[in-house]
């Protein structure tokens, strides 16, 4: 029986001393959250700027690159092809020679004409002696004033004929220049799809080849309706320009917005935009899918590094550092530009705002700033 109260009596010493242990580290748990819900924690933050400059405002959207003029080259007569004068796929320029078509059947028929126009000629040559030698025998009355009639009719036939041939021989030689087929436009020819001996034409449905203009350009993309205002405004001001970026491509290229369809697509809601492209170094192709970046004014602004806003169920916010303390300002967004994000409400320029490291922050939170990397290494640029 003592031994049972022995074990008991132990037991129970044991819980007191454990209960005892555990009372002397708990106050000093509490006291360590208390100190840093105080304050006494510092996060180490990058910080940036808010800023009021010029920025620009833009549309952005995909377009489609659309050549301005497409030319599919037909023979207007039928006959063979003898020659074709340029390579597949190579820049031509306006009327340069492409195809040359056999001619000898015109040549024969524009030298038999020209011989019924001599014949005709003279023919009209010795009716005008005839008219002439019975104009002097009638004044004379030496013969009758039939046969001067009659020489008149048969010079105005001749005339006739003359007038005849000579309308068959240019239709002759406009067909004989038909047997050259040349470039009507500057551009980027096609391949062949008729080479020397093929029999060609007109009914032929595919074409010779076919020439694509490439400098300048049309690019083509959709806005939706709500934006029209704007951009009607910015193309009355001319001030309305596009940077067309091509996927895989660094380079962009520039042009002006040239005119709005007279529509807006009922279903879709949507209008389409059309914009001129210089394209002298030829960046973009006729088909290809692009991305548009409208600009169309510039405007004073206020703006933060995007990746200073944060958003909450009340809507969006920035942490403002003042005093080596972090505060929560709501601000609105309106837009974002490239890296920035402009804000049209809630800040007035000149403040420093967290760009990382929000996650660890609350109000008030005291914090340790430092430059973010984009800043800092342009600092070091400019102070080296």
């Amino acid at each position: 029986m003592s031994k049972r109260k022995w074990l008991w009596g132990a037991a129970v010493l044991a819980l007191v001393g454990l209960a005892f242990f555990a009372r002397g580290l708990w106050p000093a748990d509490k006291t360590d959250a208390r100190a840093q819900g105080a304050g006494g924690r510092v996060v180490p933050v990058e910080i940036g700027k808010a800023e009021r400059k010029k920025v620009p405002v833009r549309l952005d959207a995909l377009g489609t690159v659309t050549p301005i003029a497409s030319v599919a080259l037909k023979a207007r007569v039928e006959t063979t092809i003898t020659d074709v004068h340029f390579t597949d796929g190579a820049h031509v320029k306006a009327g340069e020679k492409l195809f040359s078509l056999d001619c000898r059947v015109m040549d024969a028929q524009i030298q038999t004409t020209e011989g019924q126009l001599a014949r005709d000629q003279a023919q009209l040559a010795g009716a005008e002696r005839d008219v002439n030698r019975y104009s002097e025998l009638v004044a004379k009355n030496a013969t009758p004033v039939t046969n001067l009639d009659n020489a008149k009719t048969q010079s105005d036939v001749f005339r006739a004929a003359i007038k005849s041939s000579s309308g068959l021989l240019e239709n002759l030689k406009a067909q004989r220049s038909f047997c050259t087929i040349a470039a009507p436009i500057s551009g980027r020819i096609s391949a062949a799809n008729f080479k020397v001996g093929n029999f060609v034409r007109p009914a032929d449905t595919t074409p010779m080849a076919t020439i694509i203009q490439l400098a300048p350009v049309y690019v083509s993309f959709a806005i939706p309706q709500k934006n029209l205002p704007a951009i009607r405004q910015a193309i009355a001001n001319e001030s309305a320009t596009i940077q067309v970026t091509v996927a895989g491509q660094a380079k962009r290229a520039e042009g002006t917005v040239s005119m709005i369809e007279n529509s807006v697509d009922s279903v879709t809601g949507m209008a389409t935009v059309r914009a001129t492209m210089p394209n002298q170094d030829e960046v973009l192709w006729p088909g290809t899918l692009v991305t548009a970046e409208v600009t169309l004014r510039i405007e004073d602004a206020i703006v933060v590094p995007s990746t200073a806003v944060q958003v909450s169920q009340t809507g969006s916010f920035v942490f403002v550092v003042a005093d080596g303390k972090a505060k929560v300002q709501p601000v609105t967004v309106e837009r974002q530009v490239g890296l920035e994000t402009v804000v049209s409400s809630g800040l007035n320029g000149g403040e420093t705002v967290v760009t990382d490291g929000q996650l660890l922050l609350s109000n008030g939170t005291r914090v340790n700033a430092r430059p973010s990397g984009a800043a800092a290494s342009g600092e070091k640029a400019a102070g080296s």
